[in-house]
């Protein structure tokens, strides 16, 4: 199956079930009353997701991804600010053992794992069911073939979120964000075209 086609039936996927997951948590009658706002109390921050996009301009063309992983986080600080600023600051880190990548011929397809130990958050908790948030981070990319073409089999990521946590209790929340994600090799290869990509991702996050 070409690889446009298989991206379009994982986003297609992706999106069909994120829209069954807010019409459940929307309309269930087993939903939890929010007794507090969200992320009272500096809670851990435990999640899943999963995400895929594809190139854009300013580096290799024609390159899609696909990436999977679990987050474990921390809220550090209480809220800040005012009005719609109003939020609190988290720090959290990624373990990807889900990272393919495919590639424009004469390039291969590739496999690969990736760990982000620095993101840096913020969340808009002016809202106690949707909680916005804006996000920096970046990690390390191995993979088992070079990405982009005749470069490195190790790359650094670099990338902004923004994304919406949708709770449905006090301490869970369904989690869907874009992602502007860059892969390059930092001069480790000469030349250096890297890849910037546009992601879509969804997950489930746990406060705790």
């Amino acid at each position: 199956m070409p690889s446009t086609a298989i991206w379009r039936l994982l986003y297609s996927i992706s999106l069909r079930g994120a829209i069954l997951f807010l019409m459940f948590t929307a309309g269930s009658p087993f939903a939890i009353a929010q007794t507090s706002k969200p992320l009272d109390g500096k809670p851990w921050d435990l999640g899943v997701w999963a995400g895929g996009g594809f190139s854009v301009p300013g580096g290799t063309k024609d390159t899609h991804t696909f990436n999977g992983g679990v987050r474990l986080g921390k809220v550090l600080t209480g809220d800040h600010l005012g009005s719609f600023l109003r939020g609190n600051f988290e720090w959290s880190a990624d373990f990807m053992p889900v990272y393919y990548v495919w590639q424009p011929a004469p390039a291969q397809n590739t496999y690969g794992a990736a760990f982000n130990p620095v993101n840096l958050k913020w969340n808009f908790t002016n809202s106690a069911h949707t909680v916005p948030f804006l996000e920096l981070g970046g990690g390390v990319l191995f993979s088992n073939h070079a990405v982009p073409l005749n470069t490195s089999h190790v790359n650094f990521l670099t990338h902004a979120t923004l994304g919406f946590q949708f709770f449905n209790n006090d301490r869970r929340a369904f989690t869907a964000g874009v992602r502007y994600e860059h892969i390059s090799n930092a001069g480790l290869t000469v030349p250096n075209p890297g890849v910037n990509t546009v992601q879509f991702q969804l997950g489930m996050n746990w406060f705790r």
